[in-house]
Parts: C-alpha cells; sequence; structure tokens
C-alpha cells in the first residue's frame, strides 16, 4: 500500500530528511586516514540525538547501528568497524533520521585522497545518475521512467554493473513503505507516480559486475567481483511538472570541500533540480 502525504506531513519529512544531510555533513568533516568507521558511526548518532531525533536504522530489523557505512567493495549496508581508513578508501555513508513520526534517508560516497580515475568516474557517474533518475519524478511518468533513466546512463552507457537485489522505496512513518524504486527497467513500466507519493531514490552501482554477495554478518553487501561501489540517494516528493527534493547535499559538500582528506574535486555538481531544496 502506497501513503500519501499531506502538506503538512511533507514539511514534517523535510525536517527528518534536511538533518540526515546535516548528520552526514558532519562525518565529511571529520573523515580522514586513520579514523575508524565505527567513530564515525559515533559522530552520525550523536548528531542526530542531539537534535532530539533518533537513527533510523539502529534496531531496525536487529541492525545494531546508526549507519551503515561501507567501505570499497562493499555496495550497502556494511557495518561500521574498528579497522582504520586508509588512502585511496571508497567510503559511503546511509543514514537515516526519524524524527516528528517520520523518516528521512539519504547516503553519499567520499573518497579519502585518490584512488585513481576508474573510482573518481564510477563517483560521478553514479551521483549523476541520481538526479537523471530524480528529473523523471514527476506526474507525467512511471516508476520505470526513473528506473531506465539510471539504468541507461550508468550501464548502457558507461558500462558499470547496476545492483538488482537492492532498490529504492517509499518513505514516511516507515523506513521502507512501497513502491519498489529499481535502479534499472523500461520506460514506461511500472506504477504510476501520483502527486504525494515519498520515495527514496538511490542508485547503487558498482565498477565492475552487478552481482552481489553477502557477508556472514548477514547484512554487508559486497560486489561480486570485488570491485568499488558508488550510492547516492536522496529523498523526492512526487510532484506536478517537477519533483521536489526533500533531502540536501549541500552541507555534505560543502563539509566535503573544506576537508583537505577528501578528493572532493572529481565529479560535476549537476544543476538541482529542485532550486529550493535539492
Amino acid at each position: 500500500m502506497i501513503h500519501y502525504k499531506s502538506e503538512p506531513e511533507i514539511v514534517l519529512m523535510r525536517e527528518s530528511a534536511l538533518l540526515v544531510g546535516k548528520a552526514i555533513a558532519a562525518v565529511a568533516a571529520v573523515i580522514r586516514p586513520g579514523i575508524t568507521t565505527k567513530e564515525l558511526d559515533k559522530v552520525a548518532e550523536d548528531f542526530i540525538v542531539s537534535n532530539n531525533a533518533k537513527p533510523s536504522f539502529k534496531g531496525y530489523k536487529g541492525y545494531p547501528f546508526a549507519t551503515c557505512i561501507s567501505v570499497n567493495d562493499a555496495v550497502v549496508h556494511g557495518f561500521p568497524n574498528d579497522t582504520p581508513l586508509k588512502e585511496g578508501d571508497l567510503v559511503s555513508v546511509d543514514v537515516g533520521v526519524y524524527k516528528n513520526g517520520f523518516h528521512g534517508d539519504s547516503a553519499y560516497t567520499f573518497v579519502i585522497g585518490d584512488p585513481g580515475k576508474a573510482v573518481l568516474d564510477l563517483m560521478a557517474a553514479t551521483k549523476e545518475s541520481l538526479y537523471k533518475g530524480i528529473e523523471k519524478a514527476h506526474t507525467a511518468n512511471r516508476i520505470g521512467d526513473i528506473s531506465f533513466a539510471i539504468q541507461d546512463y550508468t550501464e548502457k552507457q558507461r558500462g558499470y554493473g547496476v545492483v538488482r537485489e537492492l532498490v529504492g522505496h517509499g518513505l514516511g512513518r516507515s523506513l521502507h513503505e512501497d513502491p519498489q524504486v529499481p535502479n534499472y527497467g523500461k520506460r514506461g513500466s511500472g506504477g504510476k507516480l501520483k502527486e504525494g507519493m515519498v520515495i527514496a531514490i538511490e542508485p547503487m552501482i558498482n565498477l565492475g559486475v552487478k552481482e552481489v554477495t553477502y557477508d556472514e554478518d548477514g547484512w554487508t553487501v559486497r560486489t561480486m567481483d570485488r570491485k568499488p561501489s558508488a550510492h547516492y540517494e536522496h529523498n523526492v516528493v512526487i510532484r506536478r511538472g517537477k519533483p521536489d527534493i526533500l533531502s540536501s547535499f549541500k552541507e555534505i559538500e560543502a563539509a566535503e570541500k573544506a576537508n583537505v582528506h577528501l578528493n572532493s574535486s572529481y565529479y560535476h555538481n549537476p544543476a538541482p533540480v529542485s532550486a529550493a531544496h535539492a
């Protein structure tokens, strides 16, 4: 069942979504060689709690941490741990916030230092594909139009692997709601996009093959060929004419550019789809 949101509910959801971006920005400000992902998890959790909210992920189906931090070949759902990060590491940070009865859920991928052109190109293409998907998120289209836009750009044009087992999703009072939003599909297929739907669009794109495996922890998803993977996520309200992005990368990108340990010059920043909220 799809839960359509009223305008007052969307106001509350925007607050949660924006808080997620600020939590990821707090991580971006301190990430460096030698810090552990468990330490980064604490930074995010402390920030969320200090803003009178709760981490959406902690306790969700038994998940033990406030964040999912996935390094290099980990696609998503990586467990924060005590292994120090090092130069060249690709680090995806996925955070959820629960506040005022609604969830926000966003993700961003960082790289410490210079991992090489192939990885930097993957990150740029994955981020670009997120906005290409968002461009299709309005009432004239269907779910498949979002899916096709992401797959066409990353897989067909760039030759990357698009993960099939994991998809975007509806968002609201529950962390995962209908509909599912795959990163692959056909134009004009899937459910009709209607006003008041709120969805999380999140391309998960691999440098190599699309196939993945699962670690023994039951959560961490890795690329089968152990090549790197990138992940970006925005929360979007379906409206007539153009999408409305609830989440924001603004604070994240500012923190990224200010952190001398992060490579922040690799990508082309797409023009915001929703000028007020991108």
